[in-house]
């Protein structure tokens, strides 16, 4: 029978990397459900009061976000893919948004690289709203920036870059509560890493934040042993089907969004790639997702009920 488990941050529940080489700080079997709260990004342990104030953090000196795991998933070996069921997401009470805090070529196109702007947010769950310093306010829609599985290669991973693979640092505002994300495994036990938590963001991520918040996630994984219609990672959300690229270089990123779309609608409509190609254009919608990594993101959504 499929059990819950609770899982707070803690300084021996948290981690900044991706590797296959630290204990997992759970194990629980497919079909099993998980309670896991985790801090925002930076690892904050109480809220700014003023903006731009450091607060005391989990680490001291992070190499990358705070994150609740590694998590291991009893059974799971390479060649498996883990699914994601996000059942709900549920902000902390605050949040914050930096730009211009550190030099990429977007604050230095933009020449705002020497003034900081930091806006600190109220969240009400509840109310589906977050009001930030300056007067305004926005709807919420929550999701994890990284969830991610350990690579198959040796060593510790930065959490800073997404991979097609084994996910992580995603950033993609479409997965909701109700999507289920496909990640492909590469390790024994899978060694899944939450966090990165985002009450709401615009595709892009155009400033380097999203609203940061800590958050609780609700989730069901599970091992998928049949074969997929893709090999990378994939999600299905209330908005629709969404695939992703990722590359330094955004017309590959764009490109490997969009084959692997085109691969899925093979599948699901019976159809060659050329015509599969042909719908994609009548009615895919290619984002992008993210800016702000080091590596272009590019996702791929083809929108629920738009080819009958």
């Amino acid at each position: 029978m499929p059990n819950t488990h609770k899982l707070d941050p803690t300084p021996q529940t948290t981690i900044d990397v991706f590797t296959a080489e630290r204990p997992p700080v759970l194990s629980v079997d497919p079909g099993d459900t998980l309670i896991v709260h985790s801090l925002d990004a930076s690892g904050y342990l109480s809220p700014q009061t003023t903006p731009g104030e450091q607060q005391p953090k989990m680490f001291a000196e992070a190499r990358g976000h705070c994150l609740t795991g590694p998590i291991a998933i009893s059974g799971a070996e390479p060649g498996d893919v883990l699914a994601l069921q996000l059942l709900s997401l549920t902000p902390d009470p605050w949040g914050w948004t930096v730009a211009g805090a550190l030099k990429s070529p977007i604050t230095e196109r933009l020449g705002v690289t020497d003034k900081p702007s930091w806006l600190l947010w109220d969240l009400d769950s509840e109310a589906g709203t977050g009001s930030c310093n300056g007067g305004f306010t926005r709807e919420l829609a929550p999701f994890l920036g990284v969830m991610g599985v350990a690579p198959e290669a040796t060593g510790e991973h930065s959490t800073i870059p997404p991979r097609a693979v084994g996910g992580g640092n995603i950033d993609c505002k479409e997965l909701v509560a109700g999507s289920t994300l496909y990640l492909p495994v590469a390790v024994a036990g899978a060694m899944l890493s939450l966090g990165d938590g985002h009450a709401a963001q615009g595709d892009g991520e155009v400033g380097g934040t999203a609203i940061e918040c800590p958050m609780t996630t609700t989730l069901t994984v599970d091992l998928v042993r049949e074969e997929r219609p893709i090999d990378t990672i994939h999600a299905e959300t209330p908005a629709g089907r969404v695939t992703f690229g990722f590359d330094v270089d955004l017309n590959v990123a764009m490109g490997d969004a969009l084959d692997a779309m085109v691969r899925w609608m093979q599948a699901i409509l019976a159809v060659d790639k050329s015509t599969a190609l042909a719908l994609a254009s009548t009615s895919v919608d290619l984002r992008v997702t993210q800016v702000a990594n080091q590596t272009w993101g590019v996702h791929a959504l083809l929108p629920t009920g738009v080819l009958v």
